[in-house]
């Protein structure tokens, strides 16, 4: 990683100790079977980043101004288990600091440690998935570390709610909770599926972004492209709701899968991630402290909904 802070923010505002963001990049691509570059997401989102105009039409902020740290890179990847535990440590050291923790990583195998982390600090959490892909398979080539499986323990600890779905096993359609699965071809002629999945929520909501979600047209970059994904506006009007309605405590952004031929895809991820932050602050005032309110018992909040002898 070149970038010295995010979106070339001054150095005022990106200081660990006064910011109330902090952004971790994760470059890793180890079990994705599709197409390969996932790794170079993080560093492709950056620099796109730098190009931003920082003002949010909008919401009318420049949240950049609440301050943003650009934490290093985890880059603890000896195996996939390794980088989850890494990414689930440095996630919770952040959380434990009272920052609001964001996570902008390679292939769907970092959620893993983001979840984690996120789960264990915050009661009654829900993880809202939007994206392509089910992934919630318990093994895939002999190991449970696997991109395939980076939803399966948020589906049995967390209250999992994935919208967007248009890819999925049939021994992954008997795991998914159905309620609460928002599939694309529905969708697509039920405009109540918003407010159903907010109905569905905690108070206390992570957001799991997979790039995929998104229709190829407009985010051809990713590991597994699919078509019949969510359009730009409408994204965005299920994010404000969601931000509006519920206490986001933290996101991640995973699978920009960089094409040095189209910048395209690489400028939307870097607006997408600073609209999600807009919508987070965008009623708070500069001046103000952050409170994240995370739960320090360090209790799980579910038990395991499913029997852990379930085979794939």
């Amino acid at each position: 990683m070149t970038n010295n802070t995010y979106a070339g923010i001054p150095e005022e505002f990106a200081k660990l100790e006064q910011a109330k963001i902090v952004l971790i990049p994760v470059p890793f691509d180890g079990t994705s079977t599709v197409q390969k570059g996932a790794e170079k997401g993080p560093e492709a989102f950056l620099n796109a980043s730098n190009h931003m105009e920082l003002y949010d039409i909008e919401t009318d902020t420049e949240v950049y101004q609440q301050g943003v740290y650009l934490a290093d890179a985890v880059e603890d990847n000896a195996t996939p288990k390794d980088l989850v535990e890494a990414v689930h440590q440095t996630t919770k050291k952040y959380i434990k600091k009272n920052k609001f923790v964001t996570v902008f990583g390679g292939e769907h195998v970092v959620s893993m440690g983001t979840i984690r982390a996120f789960n264990e600090m915050f009661p009654s959490l829900t993880v809202l998935n939007i994206g392509a892909h089910a992934h919630l398979r318990k093994t895939k080539n002999g190991s449970s570390i696997n991109n395939a499986c980076a939803l399966h323990e948020a589906n049995q600890t967390a209250n999992l709610i994935q919208v967007g779905i248009r890819s999925m096993s049939g021994k992954e359609k008997t795991m998914a909770d159905i309620d609460k699965t928002y599939f694309a071809h529905e969708m697509a002629v039920d405009d109540t599926w918003m407010d159903s999945a907010i109905d569905q929520m905690t108070d206390n909501v992570f957001i799991n972004f997979n790039l995929s979600a998104l229709d190829i047209s407009i985010m051809p970059s990713t590991t597994a492209p699919l078509p019949g994904g969510l359009f730009w506006y409408e994204t965005l009007d299920f994010l404000k709701q969601v931000f509006t309605e519920k206490n986001v405590v933290g996101f991640d952004i995973v699978e920009l899968c960089p094409n040095g031929k189209q910048k395209a895809s690489d400028f939307l991820a870097a607006k997408l991630y600073y609209k999600m932050l807009s919508y987070k602050f965008m009623d708070e005032e500069v001046a103000h402290d952050y409170d994240n309110t995370y739960d320090n018992s360090k209790q799980k909040n579910n038990a395991s909904k499913f029997n852990d002898d379930d085979e794939y």
